[in-house]
């Protein structure tokens, strides 16, 4: 068995006393104060997290888009330079590889930012289906990423870059940049439903790169805190984005998993998959993700039954309290032929039956 990787931040993490844990084979910090402290902070001030762990892969070659065009789902080809698109990658019966972010440099150019339990399975993926005229390369050792999220990120970043942060908008990019004079990518993305930035820079700066943030931040009262993988996978639940394991896997496809605006069956190049999707379209879903919010006391943990009378009629894929919104919430794949918005249903928590509410989401949208 392999020893669990460490991020160029990981002595930082130690330093700092946080909670660590080997997440997917990487030791990453779970939480520095508290989940729940985590999240309002997030969400009202701001956070910063390491996601170094995330996968890097370089695309080139001029036919670099018409290869994206066949392994995604998404359509590369209305994306302008600068700008990222979210795209499923799928296997030919619908099922789902992984989810990713494209970032377009120019036409024979692409930055792919995958998931980091996928990265070795997304690359070998990519390379199976590789067109000629198209080069791959793995640039994951070489980059560090920092998730800069919520409503103070602007100020306290802007604090330490000459880049215009009201010139990049949502998913924009600045591929060449400087932050507190580290060579950076600076996107206006994330994953949390709040306003912020993700910084990609050479591991080697990394620390300096998240301390020059907290400098930053007490400059510009920013109220920056470190935030851990806990409340990360909160502000996503919160906020109903997705995560590769729990809302998509091989088995579970895009529009099951509720990302058809993600799926572009019209584009000029069919893509790995659209038959099966197509026909899983035409055909009708069968199941589909859906909110739930409990009307007892009991967190929905992920694998838990649902049943409405004495049928069953799907399973939870995630479930939390949400410190936010303060409830006990969860998304579930429900049938959707025995299960609409506002209907009751059990969840099955070890040995009792919980009462709780189909709803709509996400639970969580940020006022804009």
């Amino acid at each position: 068995m392999s020893e669990p990787k460490k991020t160029p931040l990981y002595d930082l993490h130690v330093e700092l006393k946080a909670k660590v844990v080997d997440f997917n084979g990487w030791l990453l910090p779970v939480q520095y104060h508290g989940i729940i402290a985590e999240v309002h902070a997030t969400r009202e001030k701001a956070g910063l997290f390491d996601v170094s762990h995330m996968g890097e892969i370089m695309v080139e070659g001029k036919n670099a888009e018409e290869f994206l065009q066949r392994v995604l789902t998404n359509d590369v080809s209305k994306l302008k330079d600068n700008k990222i698109i979210y795209s499923p990658v799928c296997y030919p019966h619908g099922g789902t590889v992984d989810d990713i972010l494209v970032y377009r440099y120019n036409k024979e150019k692409y930055l792919l930012v995958v998931n980091a339990g996928n990265t070795s399975k997304d690359f070998e993926w990519f390379q199976d289906n590789l067109t000629e005229g198209v080069s791959l390369k793995n640039i994951s050792p070489e980059i560090a990423q920092l998730a800069l999220q919520g409503p103070n990120s602007q100020k306290i970043l802007q604090e330490i870059t000459k880049t215009q942060l009201d010139n990049i908008m949502y998913y924009g990019f600045v591929s060449k940049s400087e932050v507190a004079g580290i060579n950076c990518i600076i996107s206006r993305t994330g994953y949390t439903g709040e306003d912020g930035f993700e910084l990609y820079c050479p591991v080697e700066d990394a620390t300096y790169l998240w301390r020059a943030l907290f400098d930053a931040s007490e400059k510009t009262q920013g109220d920056l805190v470190p935030v851990g993988l806990g409340a990360r996978d909160v502000l996503r639940f919160e906020a109903a984005l997705p995560l590769y394991g729990h809302e998509l896997s091989k088995d579970i496809t895009p529009l099951e998993a509720g990302l058809n605006r993600f799926v572009s069956f019209d584009k000029e190049v069919g893509f790995i998959g659209k038959e099966a999707l197509l026909k899983q379209k035409e055909e009708g879903i069968k199941r589909k993700v859906m909110g739930l919010e409990m009307l007892e006391r009991g967190i929905p943990r992920e694998g838990y039954k649902i049943k409405k009378g004495e049928e069953e009629i799907g399973w939870v894929s995630s479930g939390s309290l949400s410190p936010t919104l303060d409830k006990y919430l969860g998304m579930a794949f429900l049938d959707v032929d025995k299960a609409k918005v506002g209907d009751e249903v059990l969840v099955a928590i070890r040995k009792r039956e919980y009462r709780a509410r189909v709803v709509k989401l996400p639970f969580y949208r940020r006022d804009k």
